[in-house]
């Protein structure tokens, strides 16, 4: 028996008498739905059930770390609607909804799923909770995937003091954003505002609350959050960032056949290789890429040292720009746009 399976075992005795003790407090168990999204033939409803309490009020602007202390519910009845289509399902060991229902007969645009926890006979059925989903139009040729963690937002992972300051300490209305990255993605979008936008990142299901207001405190695009579950797995005792990263980046790539891809990052982690593999293997499904540049003392602040972990690199056939923030990619996009090296500007 391994290190991680010996975690796994104490996390999950761990989360039982958590349960346990919560469900005596009068705690029940309650859906929160994470943005989905699909095509025309089907869909994916996201969202996770954990114990909660309704007697105190809930509000986004807390510590950080208060997002990390939750009790996910295993294995309790789930009943998921969205449009035609219903679905019984069961949350996995973590707590988590992923469901795919086809024939929902939905237009394309933003509907609203429901998610219904089932009572047991411990409980009584839970309300309804709602969880978004975008339907994508069967035309679409163009969308866009993101990364988070210093791209959109200053967070400096994955250095492991700073990481835990940012994310455990600082209230969740402090965080700060990347400057003119707004600006930017509005001009990538400006042709077809009801693209996609995909936002993929390491960070933890527990912060998906704050970062959905961070994205429209400071008007970046709408769209689902891709996030990841903190915590050992089967194979080891943390999972591997870059590893989720590719795998949703590939089932996107499977999901919507006829889309070219944006690829948007920053140098502070391995992103350029990441997006330089997904090149190589889909050299047809990748439109552009851009990376943001992390000065020095970031990167110092990042990984230790002040010079990048992985170069932005200018791919075959994929037109590549980089900046230091959304303002300057911005500039070079236009740049290219026009037909100008962006070099030149």
């Amino acid at each position: 028996m391994g290190i991680a399976d010996v975690v796994r075992g104490i996390e999950t005795r761990a989360n039982r008498r958590g349960m346990r003790k919560k469900s005596e407090q009068g705690w029940v168990p309650e859906a929160t739905g994470y943005t989905g999204y699909g095509s025309s033939q089907r869909a994916h409803v996201l969202g996770r059930v954990l114990m909660a309490q309704h007697t105190e009020p809930q509000t986004l602007v807390m510590r950080g770390y208060r997002q990390f202390f939750t009790t996910q519910v295993p294995g309790i009845d789930v009943l998921v609607r969205l449009g035609d289509a219903e679905v019984h399902s069961k949350t996995n060991a973590n707590g988590y909804i992923d469901v795919l229902l086809a024939g929902h007969n939905l237009e394309p645009g933003w509907h609203e799923a429901e998610i219904s926890v089932v009572g047991n006979g411990a409980f009584p059925d839970q309300e309804p909770v709602t969880a978004p989903v975008h339907i994508i139009a069967d035309h679409t040729k163009v969308g866009l995937i993101s990364d988070i963690d210093d791209t959109i937002i200053v967070t400096m992972l994955p250095r492991a003091a700073l990481a835990a300051w940012n994310s455990w300490v600082k209230k969740t209305n402090t965080r700060q954003p990347i400057p003119g990255m707004d600006e930017f993605y509005a001009a990538l979008l400006e042709d077809d505002p009801n693209a996609p936008v995909f936002y993929i990142s390491t960070g933890a299901w527990n912060t998906y609350d704050t970062l959905v207001s961070f994205i429209e405190k400071h008007h970046l695009p709408r769209g689902p959050l891709l996030l990841t579950d903190w915590g050992p797995t089967p194979t080891g005792l943390f999972r591997s960032g870059q590893e989720h990263k590719k795998v949703q980046i590939r089932n996107l790539f499977i999901e919507f056949p006829e889309i070219n891809w944006i690829l948007i990052g920053d140098d502070g982690q391995h992103d350029p290789l990441i997006y330089g593999e997904a090149i190589f293997e889909h050299p047809d499904r990748i439109k552009q890429v851009a990376i943001r540049r992390l000065s020095p003392q970031e990167h110092v602040l990042s990984h230790g040292t002040t010079s990048a972990l992985s170069q932005p690199e200018h791919y075959p056939n994929t037109p590549t720009i980089s900046g230091r923030d959304g303002h300057e990619l911005l500039r070079q996009w236009r740049a290219q746009e026009s037909g100008e090296s962006p070099s030149d500007i």
